[in-house]
């Protein structure tokens, strides 16, 4: 099953609420006016694309249409399809030849992270790279044993110390050992604490610190891992975590369940950060690399020639 069939199977829900609210536009079109592009607009929002961007698309639509001279309700859905492709950023995955490649995960507790970690990780397992896990969320004991299932489970290997320690000295063992042993990747866990904003940047500022002095360089990718079925609140944390620190790709999880698989278009156009990842199930294997193409393909239902 390709990626067109796996992520249309998981994200049923978002393409049926998006069609349902499109297919309302485009059969009432007569001309491309101001109330059709109004309705246009507010179908975007209803599909959590968000209000900002809802209208940015719009606008272009607009001023493609007048372009192209659009003048069939066939012609607008391609064009709409063309313009929320265009105003994802495009995803090239991380360059993991250097060794080893440090991914920093950050994210609120609950979006997925602990268990996103551990997809990567079978991922890259996969690919025949040696891999290395970090608990560095050491405030749930929990999310130690977590991922620690996980490492077992890819067939990585976990650096881990007690609950309550400094995340930056297991931060530093990791990497220590990742050199030492010749690891390929490196996936750092980190706590999600966003009640203490100052806390979590000064946390993420010593953790990155130690991390460079080990390997300059590091971290080459810090992933932010965001839950997509809460749909706009997802916004907020994206928000507060791009000013904690600097972020680089984004993962968006739990999109298989829910209708508000929209969120994913707004995000990446309002932090102008590329989407890495998407889950769609709970499968191991069902952590997908982001396709903006296939991904707007399956939100209308089917692909183009």
């Amino acid at each position: 099953m390709g990626f067109f069939d796996k992520i249309k199977q998981g994200f049923k829900k978002t393409s049926d609420a998006v069609s349902h609210s499109l297919d309302s536009v485009f059969a009432a079109f007569v001309k491309i006016d101001e109330d059709l592009l109004e309705e246009l607009e507010e179908a975007l929002i209803l599909s959590d694309v968000g209000a900002s961007t809802s209208a940015k698309i719009v606008a272009e639509v607009e001023k493609r249409a007048k372009l192209r001279k659009t003048t069939t309700a066939s012609e607008l859905r391609d064009l709409l399809r063309e313009v929320l492709t265009d105003n994802m950023l495009d995803n090239q995955p991380l360059d993991v030849s250097g060794r080893p490649a440090v991914i920093l995960v950050i994210g609120v507790n609950g979006v997925g992270k602990t268990t996103s970690i551990g997809k990567l990780a079978a991922r890259y397992v996969s690919e025949g790279k040696k891999v290395m896990l970090s608990a560095a969320d050491t405030f749930r004991a929990a999310a130690i044993d977590q991922l620690q299932v996980w490492a077992d489970r890819a067939g990585a290997t976990m650096i881990r110390q007690q609950m309550g320690s400094d995340p930056a000295s297991v931060a530093f063992d990791t990497l220590t050992s990742a050199k030492a042993n010749g690891a390929d990747v490196v996936l750092i866990d980190t706590a999600g604490r966003l009640h203490n904003k100052v806390g979590l940047m000064n946390e993420l500022t010593k953790i990155r610190n130690v991390m460079g002095k080990v390997i300059p360089g590091a971290p080459h990718e810090v992933m932010l891992v965001l839950d997509g079925s809460t749909g706009q609140n997802a916004f907020e944390q994206a928000k507060q975590f791009t000013q904690a620190t600097q972020v680089t790709s984004l993962t968006i999880t739990k999109l298989d369940g829910t209708a508000k698989g929209g969120v994913v278009i707004g995000i990446s156009d309002q932090f102008h950060i590329p989407v890495r990842y998407i889950g769609i199930g709970e499968g191991i294997d069902q952590l997908r690399i982001f396709d903006r193409r296939e991904f707007v393909n399956a939100l209308f239902g089917h692909e183009t020639k």
